[in-house]
């Protein structure tokens, strides 16, 4: 503890108290706090309004540490052993208490028990933690992930494991063709599902595993991303509002593409190429939409929510970081995963490229872009993500658009219209669909898993313009998914 320590003041991570308060619980509380939390320093011997040092009584110097050390010890459960020591600041004596993250959660003070003693750190306070909470704090300990448990009750179905095998392995082939792998990657079965405790084998009976739900349907109410876009800087005036349900992978494409209909495009000119640029870096998009999902807590019943402003991209996730991890370690690329299964699961399906690495990587985006810093804020209840939008009035391209109100109403598109024609009755296409005209023409057994992979769109919204591109017979496809091919008509 330094004088630049205590001019700083009282934060998530530092409590002063003036003297040793008569009731010990006013203090263990926050010890419990910090145990349940990311750990932390309690100083005796500092008025918390002023930050003036007052120091303790160097008489009773010893007696007074040994007073904290047996308080904490009784008041604790399970048990604490912080680490305490004098302090020499300004030449008056403080005592330190340091309390690190604890490994056998929930602690609690044994007077309240656990449903009410339980305390967790946010902000400059320790305050009572929710049942959700609690629950989490349980697993932790146990080290358990919430993902891995048995839905019970939950039927499991082949179809169910066909399309989650059929549309990981889609998503392996574009992954492969995009990093341009030349050894394939292996296929999904059944027996890998098994393997990574998406499934679990009990006899001849197979049970599903939370992580399999997720990745299978709608069944929990949760488990969705609520979208919107609103006028001005705060949550006052609706413009849009979308809720997607289903497949948490596809709900990020959703998310992902809601997104982009709703931020502003630009385009520039390279050689004789017109290049289209996003205002947002849309692979920062995705990785605050991912990462909301593959790190959130499911414990908590309350939804990712991806909010659009005129300032800003808001990405809010339920739950704090996990099981002690500072914001500190996180952006230093430390990892501790909450969800092990579907962190898994996305990695191999090529969503998450590096464990640990996503917060460096939105915020290095966002500095190419030439953006502010991208905003983290982090609770005991959730973390979010700011990304911050230029002004209407920068330039990111030569030209650009923009969407959001005129989109939401009319369901605005980027680039040229769709069935515009110029002046000689000539068809035109958006920037998207001549995208993926010319990846036909360069490969014609393409796949739209592959172009969605290529584009950063997902498969869904691909289909959509390749839909628009066949009913005005642009492209014709020739033969079976499976086989055929495309032809680009003159």
């Amino acid at each position: 503890m330094t004088v630049e320590d205590i001019i700083r003041g009282e934060s998530k991570k530092v409590e002063f108290k003036e003297t040793l308060p008569n009731r010990s619980e006013n203090y263990a509380k926050t010890v419990v706090a910090y145990s349940n939390s990311q750990g932390g320093q309690i100083v005796f011997g500092v008025v918390d309004g002023t930050r003036e040092v007052v120091g303790v009584d160097e008489a009773v110097l010893f007696q007074t540490m040994d007073a904290i050390a047996n308080a904490i010890s009784d008041s604790c459960e399970p048990q604490i052993i912080p680490e305490i020591e004098p302090c020499s600041i300004d030449g008056k004596t403080v005592i330190v208490v340091t309390v690190l993250p604890g490994t056998q959660r929930p602690y609690y003070l044994k007077s309240k028990g656990k449903e009410t003693g339980t305390f967790v750190r946010v902000g400059g306070t320790a305050r009572p933690a929710s049942p959700e909470k609690i629950k989490e704090l349980e697993m932790e300990g146990a080290k358990i992930s919430w993902d891995e448990l048995t839905c019970i009750g939950y039927k499991v179905t082949d179809k169910a494991i066909k399309k989650l095998c059929s549309d990981m392995n889609a998503r392996r082939r574009a992954m492969q063709k995009v990093k341009g792998l030349s050894k394939p990657l292996p296929t999904v079965t059944r027996a890998n599902l098994e393997n990574w405790k998406v499934l679990r084998k009990t006899g001849d009976e197979e049970l599903a595993s939370n992580a399999f739900v997720l990745l299978t349907s709608d069944y929990f109410p949760f488990s969705k991303t609520q979208c919107a876009v609103f006028k001005g800087k705060d949550r006052a005036v609706f413009l849009d509002k979308r809720e997607y349900t289903g497949p948490i992978y596809e709900q990020i494409e959703e998310a992902v593409d809601f997104v982009l209909r709703n931020i502003r495009l630009g385009a520039k000119i390279k050689g004789l190429q017109r290049e289209e640029s996003y205002e947002l870096p849309p692979e920062a998009i995705r990785e605050m939409i991912v990462n909301a999902h593959c790190h959130r807590n499911y414990a908590d019943e309350s939804c990712v929510q991806v909010a659009v402003y005129d300032d800003r991209l808001e990405v809010t996730s339920p739950g704090g970081l996990y099981n002690g991890l500072t914001f500190e370690e996180a952006i230093q690329g430390h990892s501790k995963l909450r969800n092990r299964v579907i962190a898994n699961v996305f990695s191999q399906m090529g969503l998450v490229e590096a464990w640990g690495t996503g917060l460096q990587r939105i915020r290095s985006a966002a500095h190419e872009y030439g953006l502010l810093d991208p905003e983290f804020i982090e609770t005991a209840e959730m973390f979010r993500v700011n990304m911050y939008r230029k002004d209407k009035g920068e330039k990111f391209g030569e030209s650009s658009e923009k969407f959001g109100e005129s989109s939401v109403k009319f369901g605005g598109k980027s680039g040229k219209a769709y069935g515009d024609s110029d002046e000689n009755g000539n068809r035109l296409v958006s920037d998207t669909q001549e995208t993926i005209i010319k990846m036909i023409e360069a490969d014609n057994q393409i796949t739209s898993s592959e172009m969605a992979q290529n584009l950063r769109l997902s498969v869904r919204a691909i289909e959509k313009n390749i839909k628009s591109l066949r009913d005005r017979g642009i492209i014709v496809r020739h033969g079976a998914a499976r086989g055929g091919y495309w032809e680009v008509k003159n």
